[in-house]
């Protein structure tokens, strides 16, 4: 069994206002100190089989197919062996 840790974040040409609310709020805090933010989504998802080779070629279609909307975000990914 192997676990996808997959992180799904807008591309840097997006605009992400959700980002720009939470830094907003973050300097309205006093933590001027950060100077940017953007939100994503992580998933976990878990595969069955013990072939990694199997588990990375699932975890990319998934994320390919289904999981991101590749016109306005990008993805990266890591599969380990629970």
């Amino acid at each position: 069994m192997f676990i996808a840790k997959i992180n799904i974040t807008l591309k840097d040409s997006v605009l992400d206002p959700q980002g720009q609310t939470v830094l907003r709020a973050l300097h309205d805090q006093g933590k001027s100190i950060v100077s940017d933010l953007r939100v994503g989504k992580y998933l976990e998802v878990k595969i069955n089989t013990d072939d990694k080779s199997e588990a990375d070629a699932l975890a990319k279609e998934l994320c390919e197919s289904t999981l991101v909307n590749q016109v306005i975000e990008t993805y990266r990914f890591v599969t380990e062996k629970l």
